[in-house]
C-alpha cells in the first residue's frame, strides 16, 4: 500500500493493489506501513536533473508538512553541484533534492508544531527523502519540492502576499546576517546580483552611507536605486572601509586588499571553491582584516522577514525569471548559464 500526495484536491490517495481510493489526511497517522510520495527535483550527478518521486519521511508531532508554492534557484551552492565542481562537503553525494529557498502552504501541522493547516510559511530546504525508484536520495538541501516535512521550528510564518519573493528571504537573511551588528557596514559591495544587491539595500535600509558597487558586466548596471554601480576600473579610491565581496571570484584578494584604508576589512560572502590567497607584505601594510561571512542565523531570518514586513527592505525586481517545476531541467540551465537571469524561481502551482 502507498499514499501519493494529490495537491489538486489538498488530498492524499491511497493505493492498494492497484486501485485508487480517496482518503482523508488522517489516514496517514492510521496506517503505519503505508508511505508518502511527492514529486521533486533530482540531481543524479552533474548536469543529470530531472523531475521524479520521492518517499517523504513521516511527520512528527513537531513537524510540518507543506505544499510549496515557490522555490528558488541558488546559483552560488546550485550551480556548484549542478556542474560537479563543489568542493568535499559534509553529507554530499548524488542523488539529490537541491535548494534551500521555498515558500508555501502548511496542509499537516503536528500536535506540539506551533503551527496550523494554513499557515503560510518559508522552508530553509528539508532533509525529508527517504528514496525514489533507484534507491536513497540526499536531501540536500532538499527545497525543490511539491511537499516537504519539516521540523516546526526550522520554518518561518511569512505574509502569503510575499508570493514567488517569499522564496527569496533566506537570501536576504544571509545579507544581513553579513553586515548584522556589530560588523562595519559595507562602503564597497563588489558584485551586483542578487545578494550584492540585497547587500546595497540593506545598507541604507541601516541607514548607512551609500556603498560604490562595483559589476563588469554592463547589463547589471541597473536597478541601483540610491547608490551607484561602477565598473572596478573607473574607481581610484584607495580608503574604503568595508568591502564585501558578494562575487565569489577567487582571484580579487589583492585587489580588494589594495582598496582598503589602514585596518579596513574585507569580507567574504561569496562561496568559493578554489584555495584564497594573497601576497602578505600588502596586507601588512594595511594592517588588513579578513572575514568569512557564513549562512544566515534564526535571529537574521527573522529581522530580514521584519523588514521586508515592514517595507524598509524591498524585494522587488530580484526575480528576472519564472519557470513551471515541469519545466526544471530548462530553468537550471538558464539560471545558470544566462546572464541576464538575476534568479529564477520555480512555480509548482501546477505540479501534482
Amino acid at each position: 500500500m502507498s499514499i501519493l500526495f494529490d495537491s489538486s484536491i489538498c488530498k492524499f490517495k491511497v493505493t492498494h493493489e492497484g486501485e485508487v481510493l480517496q482518503a482523508p489526511k488522517r489516514v496517514l497517522r492510521k496506517i503505519k506501513e503505508a508511505t508518502v510520495k511527492t514529486t521533486a527535483v533530482i540531481l543524479s550527478g552533474p548536469k543529470d536533473l530531472a523531475l521524479g518521486q520521492v518517499v517523504l519521511t513521516a511527520p512528527g508531532s513537531a513537524d510540518v508538512m507543506v505544499r510549496i508554492n515557490h522555490s528558488g534557484i541558488s546559483t552560488g551552492t546550485e550551480k556548484l553541484f549542478w556542474t560537479g565542481t563543489m568542493p568535499p562537503f559534509p553529507g554530499m553525494g548524488y542523488p539529490l533534492v537541491p535548494g534551500y529557498e521555498a515558500a508555501g502552504e502548511v496542509i499537516e501541522a503536528g500536535a506540539d508544531s506551533g503551527f496550523k493547516v494554513g499557515d503560510y510559511v518559508f522552508v530553509p530546504g528539508a532533509n525529508c527523502f527517504e528514496n525514489n525508484d533507484q534507491g536513497p536520495v540526499r536531501g540536500l538541501f532538499g527545497a525543490a519540492s511539491r511537499v516537504l516535512v519539516s521540523q516546526a521550528s526550522r520554518v518561518t510564518k511569512i505574509d502569503r502576499g510575499f508570493g514567488p519573493l517569499g522564496a527569496l528571504l533566506a537570501l536576504a537573511a544571509t545579507a544581513r546576517h553579513a553586515l548584522a551588528p556589530p560588523h562595519a557596514l559595507p562602503d564597497l559591495i563588489v558584485g551586483h546580483g542578487v545578494l550584492g544587491r540585497l547587500l546595497a539595500r540593506l545598507t541604507l535600509a541601516a541607514g548607512g552611507p551609500a556603498p560604490t558597487v562595483w559589476e563588469t558586466n554592463p547589463a547589471r548596471h541597473a536597478g541601483a536605486v540610491g547608490y551607484d554601480v561602477v565598473h572596478p576600473d573607473t574607481d581610484s579610491r584607495r580608503n574604503y572601509r568595508a568591502i564585501y565581496d558578494a562575487s565569489g571570484a577567487p582571484d580579487l584578494l589583492n585587489t580588494l586588499i589594495g582598496r582598503i584604508a589602514k585596518g579596513g576589512e574585507v569580507v567574504l560572502a561569496g562561496f568559493y571553491t578554489a584555495p584564497l590567497s594573497f601576497a602578505f607584505p600588502p596586507a601588512f601594510m594595511k594592517e588588513a582584516r579578513l572575514r568569512i561571512a557564513a549562512e544566515w542565523a534564526a535571529d537574521d531570518l527573522i529581522v530580514t522577514r521584519q523588514l521586508v514586513e515592514s517595507g524598509a527592505l524591498s524585494l522587488d525586481g530580484l526575480v528576472t525569471h519564472t519557470s513551471p517545476a515541469a519545466s526544471a531541467p530548462l530553468a537550471y540551465e538558464t539560471a545558470f548559464t544566462n546572464p541576464d537571469c538575476l534568479k529564477m524561481i520555480l512555480d509548482w502551482s501546477g505540479q501534482a
